[in-house]
């Protein structure tokens, strides 16, 4: 989204009077904003699981995904990480295995390279389709919380600044196809978690920043917020009836923030600068790529219902397989399909 997610550089250049920049950084909040879970405990839960599946989840003629004209990320993806806070190296581990994943060939069906197909469909205005490759780039360590442990909108932009500016092996700067993935631990607080948002994207101001850059935050949910943001390898406290799944990598927070995370960097793919692929008329309130599949994991999916998914051999949950692990990540809407799909969809 302008997300939370949140033309032709290089580098993008957009200046804004500093007082248009602030006013509009109040205003990206429900953009910006995407949580894995429905948040509405008035509904039965086994109204959706015990319902009539579609076979086409999240389809809809009333769907009007457009595209904007401006620009998507045709270009090799590099992802730059920041690691802000207290992270583990198996944690970190995971997550570089999941974006390894995006690129991979040759890892069993249903894979994360098949999911990143949706993603492909999605063009510019020349016809170029959105990057097949996506990679890891050079990583930060922010071990010492250089900006606290409560995060605002507007010092998540200040973390990345001092990433791209550090003395020692600041980030690279590369506005075509450069990603900042700002990573934070389960020990810290960023403004509107859990509440309205478990991660978003949008792009760095040129006053504030120096570039127009664009980035995702995802946070480590497992302290604060699991039941909303890790779900569903953590249940909401609505619904004390319901088990857990397993999660496939022993690390419920950082499992369910693959699906996050998945959610954020195809969005920032086709939406990078708020003027690409997205429904609505109002690019300060988009509905983009992966909202519009919000909770749908697989065939049958929607509401309160994951879909159908896959039990590994140690019970765990998941829905594709990556290099050398299993992920569990949200389906994307198919421009050309009309209907949300992912590769472990029962119909392929």
């Amino acid at each position: 989204m302008l997300k939370t997610s949140p033309t032709q550089p290089p580098p993008y250049t957009v200046a804004l009077p500093l007082t248009i920049l602030l006013l509009s950084l109040l205003t990206v909040d429900p953009v910006t904003a995407y949580r894995p879970w429905p948040q509405n405990p008035t509904k039965n839960i086994t109204d959706y699981a015990f319902g009539t599946s579609k076979k086409y989840e999240g389809s809809s003629e009333f769907v009007k995904l457009r595209y904007h004209m401006g620009p998507v990320l045709t270009n090799i993806i590099t992802v730059h990480t920041i690691w802000y806070g207290n992270w583990q190296k198996n944690q970190k581990k995971i997550i570089r295995e999941f974006i390894n994943s995006i690129s991979a060939k040759n890892t069993p069906h249903p894979s994360v390279s098949g999911w990143w197909k949706t993603v492909m469909l999605y063009t510019d205005q020349t016809g170029s389709n959105i990057s097949n490759t996506v990679h890891l780039g050079q990583e930060k360590n922010d071990r010492f919380y250089s900006h606290g442990k409560t995060l605002t909108r507007l010092s998540i932009q200040s973390v990345i600044k001092s990433a791209i500016r550090a003395k020692t092996k600041p980030l690279p700067i590369n506005p075509r196809s450069g990603l900042y993935l700002l990573l934070t631990s389960d020990d810290v607080y960023v403004q509107d978690f859990c509440t309205s948002a478990c991660g978003f994207h949008y792009f760095t101001f040129p006053s504030l920043v120096g570039y127009t850059l664009p980035y995702a935050w995802v946070g480590n949910s497992e302290k604060f917020c699991a039941g909303q943001c890790a779900y569903p390898y953590a249940v909401p406290q609505f619904m004390p009836n319901v088990k857990p799944f397993k999660s496939p990598n022993g690390d419920a927070g950082v499992d369910g923030m693959i699906s996050v995370i998945g959610h954020e960097l195809a969005e920032l793919a086709s939406n990078p600068l708020a003027n690409a692929w997205y429904a609505g008329g109002d690019p300060s309130f988009p509905v983009e790529i992966a909202d519009l599949c919000e909770g749908i994991y697989g065939t049958g999916g929607g509401g309160f219902y994951t879909g159908q998914v896959l039990d590994d051999h140690d019970g765990a949950t998941y829905n594709m397989n990556g290099i050398r692990r299993k992920f569990l990540v949200q389906w994307l809407w198919s421009h050309v399909l009309n209907y949300c799909t992912g590769p472990n969809a029962l119909d392929h």
